[in-house]
């Protein structure tokens, strides 16, 4: 477990997380229940653009939304001073809903609707990555209605290869991400950007995957970058953001590496230092640096709680231990297999001397949360809390089988508070209508 001060195992021998004992959590607010560790997440925060600040000088960390979005997260980087990146309406209008000031929006998307676009120039929003001349046009028009000027990245595609899952990679060649670095059509868009007088060209946008334990593909991608920004100065087009995106690896199994401050201290600090260095080896202009970190920052920050409801071992096959929860709050094991540390919560210090299969309440025979994870002793109506899932579980999570998407709490310096709240039955069929015909 990638304990720390605000998760660790109390002297009762329970799981505590953000000073608070998760039985108690468990029996205050039920279960299935994300539990958001605030502190943590803060102090992350804070130290990526503390280091950035300190390694490089100019640019920003940009949170990414997508990993996890409320109001209440976006209420906490406001207060940090941080800038987020959006990818959907949705999400710009809940940071707006929570005060977040738009010029410190990015928002991206492959595929924006043009209700997005609309939504993000009427509503100031500070840079739109853009991704095809068709958007250009869009937002172009967008913005002449309104007789403004519109700030635009583009994202690139730098084909750079990223050791992780073949469905978190988005720099191959065959990528729906971004526009490959020196073809013909990323000429030409730049070229439409740079005729617009309602449009001001900002930057360059990548992102090389998730899960990345390696800073070296980070160091590839500035290289290329770099050389590319040079071919574009000699065109006269300067670039004053560079965007690298995120994807820093956590911790979810003793098969990863068990990521500290200092790991991603080193991240940021030996980019940062790759980058300038190649500014002067091209020659060019020292670009804002900016990165968008998601799971990174809040993805151990949170923990899912459930209630064992059933027990089942098929000898010499496999132990099922079956939750109140499921794939409807925690589909990444359905997408691509994902594992995860399990605890028993009122067990936490007992030595894990069971192997068990995770499986969730909905009809199907893939819905697991993780298969073949060590665990302590688990029995019907014990606490089990699965690590590392504040990342890619409220925000993906559905109402499958009509199963109500869980609360979240927040927890800080033991005290235990909602930030969103419970649904109810009635919220998943309130838009639900009978026609007159079939009454």
């Amino acid at each position: 477990m990638n304990t720390r001060d605000t998760l660790k195992v109390n002297k009762d021998g329970h799981l505590e997380i953000g000073g608070c004992d998760t039985l108690q959590l468990a029996a205050k607010f039920g279960t299935p229940l994300y539990v958001f560790d605030e502190a943590h997440f803060v102090r992350l925060s804070s130290l990526f653009s503390d280091t950035l600040k300190n390694a490089y000088g100019t640019g920003e960390i940009a949170y990414a939304s997508k990993a996890f979005a409320c109001t209440a997260v976006y209420a906490i980087l406001k207060k940090l001073g941080m800038s987020i990146d959006v990818v959907s309406g949705g999400e710009f209008y809940a940071a707006t809903q929570a005060g977040f000031p738009t010029e410190k929006i990015y928002f991206h998307g492959n595929s924006k609707t043009l209700a997005e676009i609309e939504m993000a120039v009427g509503g100031n929003c500070g840079t739109i990555v853009v991704e095809s001349i068709d958007e250009v046009s869009a937002i172009s028009e967008a913005v002449a209605e309104l007789d403004k000027v519109q700030g635009v990245m583009v994202r690139l595609n730098p084909v750079v290869e990223a050791h992780t899952h073949s469905f978190v990679q988005t720099a191959n060649k065959d990528s729906k991400f971004g526009i490959e670095m020196g073809s013909t059509e990323l000429d030409d868009l730049l070229e439409r950007i740079s005729i617009d007088n309602h449009l001001r060209f900002d930057g360059l946008h990548v992102h090389i995957g998730s899960q990345i334990f390696e800073v070296e593909p980070y160091k590839v991608a500035v290289e290329k970058l770099c050389e590319y920004i040079k071919k574009l100065a000699d065109r006269g087009v300067k670039v004053k953001k560079l965007n690298l995106g995120g994807g820093f690896g956590i911790t979810y199994t003793d098969a990863d590496p068990q990521f500290k401050d200092s790991d991603y201290v080193r991240f940021i600090s030996e980019i940062s230092a790759k980058l300038k260095v190649s500014v002067v080896k091209y020659g060019i202009d020292k670009p804002e640096l900016i990165f968008e970190p998601g799971r990174s920052l809040v993805g151990e920050a949170g923990i899912t709680l459930y209630t064992v409801c059933a027990v089942k071992e098929i000898p010499g096959v496999r132990k099922y231990v079956s939750i109140d929860g499921g794939m409807f709050d925690n589909p990444r094991y359905a997408l691509y297999g994902a594992q995860y540390e399990v605890v028993a919560a009122g067990r936490a210090a007992d030595k894990k001397t069971e192997v068990v299969t995770l499986a969730g309440k909905c009809c199907e025979s893939g819905d697991l949360i993780t298969k073949d994870a060590a665990i302590q002793p688990v029995y019907i109506g014990d606490t089990v809390a699965v690590l590392s899932t504040g990342a890619y579980n409220y925000s993906m999570a559905s109402n499958y089988n009509s199963n109500p998407v869980p609360p979240v709490v927040s927890v800080y310096k033991g005290n235990a508070e909602y930030i969103v709240k419970p649904q109810s039955y009635e919220d998943l069929f309130r838009n639900n209508v009978i026609p007159d015909r079939l009454k």
